[in-house]
């Protein structure tokens, strides 16, 4: 079965018979969920069936950004508020061990909402570390302001969300801390030497390089590439993000229809794959655009299809055992205990 190597979104509700017509030949890897596209839970579990039916995969992996705080598109009144990742450093702050517990638990009652309705991809942890001066587009995402506790907590969120059946995205690898712009609007540049590179964005990542999926940065690295952002530099898969940080894992773009990049969506997603990347991520569901994207994507194979089957052969297809009220009560008092 032929298989492309992008992940695409789409426009509403429910599959418009163009949409139905273009996954069926473009044949994406997965597909990408966003606020635009939530209704209640059986809206959504339809969605998912009808966009795995289109490449006739039941397997095909769907992504959300579901992170707590500001990121969540599934929301009340049908799924609850989740907290943003900076409030697991807040509990308990003298016991990093009640943290990182509440921390696995927020993860594990956000797989059991994503698995209720067929999502299996969650764009979580967040692994950048704050810079002071930086611009918020991260700010209280992060898990904490050394790359320790981010490491802690983020590997406690991933681990969560593998417990329930969820793939983990670590993000934004090799780390958007620094940035002094929001990549969503323009392309940040962070003149950081290596040498503080190494020791505070990138060591998150060293820790976390046994998980299945990760995502890349919009961000100029001027120590080193000052003219091209990680996801479009060679140097910077291979020397960084292959090399120093030894990641074996299948790496996505972040979103090619981001303003932190240039050039069309297609030469976007050329210039992805030519640095290295495994998978592109198109989000915003334009038709126009995806037909770009997918006629710059490369059938999946080689050693991006050995990440994808790797990646996939994660998903716990029978999760730990959860009691979701109990554990609702537990968080809400972990929640309280901060307010």
């Amino acid at each position: 079965m032929i298989t492309r190597a992008f992940i695409a979104g789409c426009s509403s509700h429910e599959l418009t018979p163009d949409e139905v017509a273009f996954f069926k030949d473009a044949a994406p890897w997965g597909f990408i969920l966003f606020r635009r596209n939530i209704d209640n839970p059986a809206q959504v579990k339809a969605l998912c069936h009808a966009l795995r039916e289109t490449v006739g995969r039941a397997d095909a992996p769907i992504l959300i950004d579901q992170e707590g705080g500001r990121v969540q598109r599934m929301g009340p009144p049908h799924w609850p508020k989740y907290p943003s990742g900076r409030f697991y450093g807040q509990v308990h702050a003298n016991d990093p061990l009640v943290q990182r517990e509440i921390a696995r638990l927020g993860a594990r009652l956000i797989a059991h909402d994503l698995r209720s309705v067929g999502i299996t991809v969650d764009c979580l942890p967040v692994l950048d570390v704050p810079s002071p001066g930086a611009h918020d587009v991260i700010g209280d995402r992060a898990y904490g302001r050394t790359p320790e506790r981010v490491a802690v907590l983020g590997r406690a969120a991933a681990e969560g969300l593998l417990a329930g059946g969820v793939l983990p995205v670590i993000k934004h690898m090799p780390g958007h801390g620094r940035a002094g712009a929001d990549s969503h609007l323009s392309l940040p540049v962070v003149e950081a030497t290596r040498k503080e590179l190494e020791t505070h964005d990138f060591a998150p990542f060293r820790m976390m390089t046994d998980m299945p999926l990760a995502m890349t940065a919009h961000v100029v690295y001027t120590a080193l590439d000052p003219d091209r952002p990680a996801t479009t530099s060679p140097t910077i898969m291979k020397d960084i993000i292959r090399g120093h940080i030894g990641y074996d894992g299948l790496v996505m773009t972040d979103d090619l229809s981001m303003q932190a990049l240039s050039g069309t969506l297609r030469e976007r997603a050329e210039a992805a794959f030519a640095a290295g990347c495994d998978m592109a991520l198109h989000c915003n569901g334009k038709m126009e655009e995806m037909t770009a994207v997918a006629e710059a994507t490369p059938l999946l194979e080689g050693d991006a299809l050995r990440r994808a089957d790797a990646a996939l052969s994660r998903i716990r297809h029978e999760p730990e055992p959860l009691d979701p009220v109990d554990a609702r009560a537990r968080l809400d008092a972990a929640l309280a205990m901060v307010a």
